[in-house]
């Protein structure tokens, strides 16, 4: 009897202690909570992670048009360079900014938003360059093609008007469509030749051009030549009348070598053909 008694106060000690462990455990009440919390603190998470990708595309736009501003200023400089027999290094945009001086404290990160008024700052200063090189080259190309800046003549030196401008069935797709320029056949590989002295602003390939230059001539007026096999000039190239830019081919939506030749004035593209007369 001793030793049962003594068995079951074991027992009932082991199951009193059990018991009081137990009651220190995290019912599923609190589990909850604590699930319901870090579901906040994910969305959360989640939220700024979006917030950076935002910022760092705003950012990488920014940069992007910068980047697209300094390759005119670069282009504008090569032109000023040739024209005027300016020292180069005097033009040089790729060379880094002379700055310095001693680190008066310690340096620190910039937070996103300084980061942000700077890169503000940045932008706008380049854009008043850029509008300052613009009002430069206008000035120099005033004065360089004063007696040769309006277009006059054929964009070829071999060859024959193959589409005018206007309304006319595409060659391709066979349906009624606008022309905006005119067309000029010839062999491939025959001269294409400037038709006023300007300054090359584009040289590469465009959709639907093929391999083309545009030429501006001063007074909002450009002239664009497209789908050449080879091009012989470069963006912020100064050229005269007559000098030959580039070899006749099919490049882009063409069906064969030809130059299609397009005058633009204010934006808007003309009939080419009183300039082509006019020679």
């Amino acid at each position: 009897m001793l030793a049962l008694a003594v068995l079951v106060s074991c027992v009932g000690l082991v199951a009193s202690g059990f018991m009081l462990r137990q009651s220190d455990f995290v019912d599923a009440e609190v589990i909850d909570n604590w699930r319901s919390k870090l579901d906040e603190q994910d969305a959360v998470v989640e939220e700024l992670r979006s917030q950076s990708i935002a910022r760092r595309q705003a950012v990488g736009r920014q940069i992007a048009e910068m980047q697209s501003r300094l390759w005119r200023m670069e282009a504008l400089a090569s032109y000023m360079h040739e024209s005027s027999g300016l020292p180069l290094d005097e033009f040089d945009f790729n060379a880094p900014v002379s700055q310095g001086g001693p680190l008066s404290q310690e340096a620190e990160v910039l937070p996103v938003d300084n980061l942000d008024t700077q890169l503000g700052m940045l932008a706008e200063r380049l854009k008043r360059r850029d509008t300052e090189l613009s009002i430069l080259d206008q000035v120099l190309l005033g004065a360089y093609t004063e007696q040769g800046a309006k277009p006059q003549g054929a964009p070829i030196i071999k060859g024959w008007m193959s589409s005018p401008f206007g309304q006319r069935v595409d060659p391709i797709s066979g349906k009624k469509a606008w022309h905006d320029g005119m067309d000029f056949a010839g062999a491939r590989g025959s001269e294409v030749i400037a038709v006023a002295n300007g300054i090359v602003v584009f040289a590469g390939r465009r959709d639907g051009y093929g391999n083309l230059i545009e030429i501006s001539h001063g007074e909002d007026t450009l002239t664009r030549y497209g789908h050449h096999e080879e091009l012989l000039v470069h963006a912020g190239q100064s050229v005269k009348r007559g000098d030959v830019i580039g070899l006749m081919g099919s490049s882009g939506r063409s069906t064969g070598p030809h130059v299609h030749f397009e005058v633009i004035k204010s934006g808007k593209a003309v009939d080419p053909a009183r300039y082509v007369s006019a020679r």
